[in-house]
């Protein structure tokens, strides 16, 4: 059984926040498990990577060199050698137990590919919104999953499996970074594996308190893009137009589209619409209740 110290590694991606990091490093390193841990620095200029090899000098770095946004993760899943990979952002990290937990779902349920686990926030250990979104998707009960089946998650409180992840290449570079979790939800559902909310594995996120500037038009726009890249047509039109109507009195949506309309050509030329099944799914989750 993999369902130890050895079976899952942690993928950490980082950007100027040296101090953060640190601290959760030391977090993930007193962890019962032990796991190995894989920093990848997106182009940091406030000496992350010399602090982190000289605080944690048994973690595996690699510095990009330049800001790849989500897709640093991919390079920290390559490097590692574990056939599960749980991924932290540089204020995040796992409970004791959490990871042996997800390992032991990953050897128990072999179509099992993302485990979305429950995030608690802040000091406090808060309960994400997300939490309740996900413990009550519309996609019903499926036996082979050890949770309930999702479309969705939050990467820096997801585990995946190696294989899985790296056979549908991952978190995709035209999205960059921002509500990059639903494309690669979807490329692995259409593979036919599985994703489920499994509570009983828990992260833990400490955000600082003013947030990421211009998330949300971010966000906005990978909507959009992920409609173009998998959705049938009517779907991408539909938000397109939606986005569209919201930019005549909110600039965030002016922000979106425009990120939106500069990397559309690079999304057309990799467009690959999802099956009928795994749209069907989707819209069910777009409305809330099943067609």
């Amino acid at each position: 059984m993999t369902g130890s110290a050895s079976g899952i590694g942690v993928v950490v991606i980082t950007r100027d926040r040296r101090d953060s990091l640190l601290r959760t490093l030391d977090r993930l390193d007193a962890l019962p498990e032990r796991p190995p841990i894989a920093v990848v620095d997106n182009g940091s200029s406030d000496g992350s990577a010399g602090a982190v090899r000289e605080a944690h000098p048994a973690v595996r770095l690699i510095t990009a060199g330049r800001n790849l946004g989500a897709v640093g993760r991919n390079l920290g899943v390559a490097a590692l050698t574990t056939p599960y990979v749980a991924f932290s952002d540089d204020d995040s990290w796992w409970e004791p137990g959490a990871l042996r937990r997800a390992a032991g779902l990953f050897d128990a349920h072999p179509r099992l590919a993302l485990i979305a686990a429950a995030t608690r926030v802040g000091p406090d250990g808060r309960s994400d919104p997300l939490n309740d979104v996900l413990a009550a998707s519309p996609l019903g009960n499926v036996p082979d999953l050890p949770g309930r089946p999702v479309l969705g998650f939050l990467a820096c409180g997801a585990v995946v499996r190696r294989e899985a992840f790296l056979g549908v290449g991952g978190f995709h570079p035209v999205l960059h970074f921002g509500g990059e979790e639903q494309l690669l939800a979807l490329d692995l559902a259409a593979r036919g594996w599985g994703l489920a909310h499994c509570p009983q594995v828990v992260a833990r996120h400490d955000p600082a308190p003013a947030g990421r500037t211009g998330r949300n038009a971010l966000v906005r726009r990978n909507e959009l893009l992920t409609a173009w890249m998998r959705r049938p047509l009517r779907q991408a039109l539909i938000r397109t137009g939606r986005l569209a109507r919201d930019c005549r009195t909110d600039r965030q949506a002016r922000v979106a589209l425009a990120g939106a309309v500069r990397r559309l050509p690079r999304a057309l030329a990799e467009r690959r619409t999802v099956p009928d099944w795994l749209e069907r799914q989707a819209r069910a989750l777009d409305s809330g209740d099943l067609p």
